[in-house]
Parts: structure tokens; sequence; C-alpha cells
């Protein structure tokens, strides 16, 4: 379904450009769940915006490289089709609920701009907004209809913001860190949501996060970045198992163990090339 080759992306500053990521190539296939891992500033979400061209340009570049998907090269698209790409097949869940969420509007005039862009054939809103919300757990959803963002806590919003997602029926769900603000009961609570509707959809989902630790169950095939580059790529079993790359061991090692004590986490040191 996607096809990214020799991805490169950098950042117009007064002292030049300075690149983000450095020519990588991925793969996601239908119904088939990626994960990206990395800490802060390793280029994944940079990835993840530029797969629709979200990144404003400039300062973004886009230096080389295409994102084919369904046999469209989204890097040469016009404003008009990527229009049609972007929240329709490709929809995106941010980081932070409780920014991406519009302040000044109600739960249902957000959710009814989605479904009336991108569902036209749908006659009754309300209803479908309904239909989402209760498919994310949000209970007794018809009285959270005209509700604010700030009138919801941290993991209902996000659960809108999946359902908002979710309500143009994507072929592609781009989840970014989401469940970073979340505490480890509703970040659970979650994950096992989102799989839960991958499978009933048979959408695809590229999963961005910087923790090892979610992903086991969830994503089959791991890419791990580092300093805007793929490290190591392989099955998510395999690479928990037996990492190969000194950054990926960094990173497992990180992850807390029960009836593990440790004065520190321990230090990332990555060969220089």
């Amino acid at each position: 379904m996607l096809k990214i080759k020799d991805l490169q992306i950098g950042f117009s500053t007064p002292n030049g450009v300075i690149p983000a990521v450095k020519g990588i190539s991925l793969e996601i296939g239908r119904g088939e769940t990626l994960a990206i891992v990395g800490e802060s500033g390793s280029g994944k979400s940079v990835t993840a915006l530029a797969i629709t061209r979200l990144l404003p340009s400039p300062p973004a570049i886009y230096q080389g490289g295409n994102v084919m998907f369904e046999g469209q090269d989204l890097l040469k698209a016009s404003d008009t089709e990527l229009r049609k790409v972007r929240g329709g097949k490709i929809a995106y869940i941010f980081q932070e609920p409780s920014t991406s969420l519009n302040p000044v509007y109600s739960i249902r005039s957000q959710m009814a701009e989605m479904i009336q862009l991108h569902r036209p054939d749908v006659t009754d809103i309300n209803a479908e907004i309904i239909r989402w919300l209760d498919a994310v757990g949000i209970v007794d959803p018809a009285t959270r209809l005209n509700d604010y963002p700030h009138q919801l806590s941290g993991g209902m919003q996000q659960r809108v913001m999946i359902a908002m997602a979710l309500s143009a029926r994507p072929d592609l769900l781009i989840a970014d860190e989401p469940t970073t603000a979340l505490d480890v009961t509703i970040q659970k609570q979650i994950l096992d949501k989102l799989r839960e509707l991958q499978r009933d959809l048979g959408m695809a989902v590229m999963l961005i996060t910087h923790n090892f630790a979610i992903i086991r169950g969830l994503a089959r095939h791991v890419a791990v970045m580092y300093r805007g580059e793929i490290v190591e790529y392989g099955e998510t079993e395999q690479v928990l198992r037996n990492p190969q790359h000194p950054y990926t061991k960094a990173l497992i090692a990180c992850i807390p163990r029960l009836g593990e004590h440790r004065r520190r986490l321990p230090t990332i040191e990555i060969p220089q090339p």
C-alpha cells in the first residue's frame, strides 16, 4: 500500500540546510502494522508528516526520494489530489490531543466536519458520530456530542482523536506517539482498542513511538530510527529478542522490568562512522 524509497528531507536555516531524514526506505502492506521507534529528534514525526506533505515548505525541503501510496507518488501530487488523500485515505492521530482538538468547537462539530468532507454519503451525521465514539470506548456517547475538549480527560480526548481519524474509514492510519500523555493503564486501553479497530476495518497502521515496550503484540515489523536514518529493520519479535545495532540494544535495555533494580538508565553509546 505504502512504499517510501530514499526519502530525504532537510530544513533550511541561516547556516544552511540541516538534514533531518537521510534517505530512508519503508514499506507497509494492506492491513499490516509497522512501528517506527526512536528517541526524540530522530526523524520519526518528520517522516510521518512528509508522507502527505504536511511539512511547511519552507523551511522543510523535500530533497529526494518518493512516497508511493496505492500507485501514486504523493511527493509529486497536486494540492487537489493531496486533499483527497489527507484524512480520507491517510488519517493521523497526533501525540497531544489537547492541542490537536480545537478548543472552541464541540466534539460533534469537529467530527461532523471530517465525516461530511470525506464521506458525503452519510445521511445521519449524529448517529455516525455516536457509533464511532462508542466504538472507541466513550461511555454514553450521545451525551458527549456537545462537549468541548476541555471537558474531557486526556484519555477521552485521545479516544475522540482516534474516533475522528477512523470515522473517515482510512486505508492507512498514522499514529504519532498516541499514548505519550496518558498513564500506563489508559495506554493499554487505547492500544487494545486501536488493535481491535484495525482488525475490524482491515486498515494499515504506522505506529510512531520512542517506547519499545508498547509495540510487542501490536506491530509485525519495526524500524529503528537514529539521527534521520533507519539503523535496524525486521520482524518485531526477532528485533526484540536479538537486536543487532548498538542503538537498538540500548533502547531495549531501557525497558523497565519487574524485579530489576537500577541506579540509573544505561548510557546509549553509538560508534561514530
